[in-house]
């Protein structure tokens, strides 16, 4: 599932970070995204069925097979996903159909038990509503970091 967003109404922060260098501007929105994304990942994780497993993570960065799948329209792009200790969530969360081998055995089907949407939808409206405080805060600190160093 693809999810893309815009905040509007929020110029004086789009101001500062166009006064950045771009590739700190970038740094500051990636921090702010990856904050307000990790409620959803660790949402996931509570309902993932091995509990103890941190299936899920927020990345800035997909595995090679999923790379060429993915349209990245966006300066900056985060992404909530399975991690590598769990490379099998996806059967869960999209489920299977019947799996039949050459042998003619079949093993059947996964039925689909969603685990990220649901987290999604349950912070969706926080994420919105707290990425502008967010940028805000990292924009700061940055400022304050830049202001430190004489640059």
């Amino acid at each position: 599932m693809k999810a893309s967003f815009g905040v509007k109404g929020l110029q004086e922060i789009d101001n500062q970070l166009a006064a950045l260098p771009k590739a700190t501007s970038k740094a500051v929105m990636r921090r702010a995204l990856k904050k307000e994304l990790e409620p959803v990942a660790s949402t996931a994780n509570f309902f993932w069925p091995g509990a103890d497993d941190t299936a899920f993570a927020v990345s800035s960065r997909l595995k090679q097979g999923q790379r060429a799948r993915s349209a990245s329209v966006g300066a900056v792009t985060m992404y909530v996903g399975a991690t590598r200790s769990a490379p099998h969530a996806h059967l869960l969360e999209f489920g299977t159909e019947p799996r039949i081998h050459k042998s003619g055995k079949g093993v059947g089907a996964v039925s689909p038990t969603p685990i990220l949407l649901p987290s999604w939808d349950s912070h969706k409206d926080e994420i919105l509503a707290g990425l502008a405080k967010t940028l805000r805060e990292e924009l700061q600190a940055t400022l304050k970091r830049r202001a430190s160093r004489g640059l």
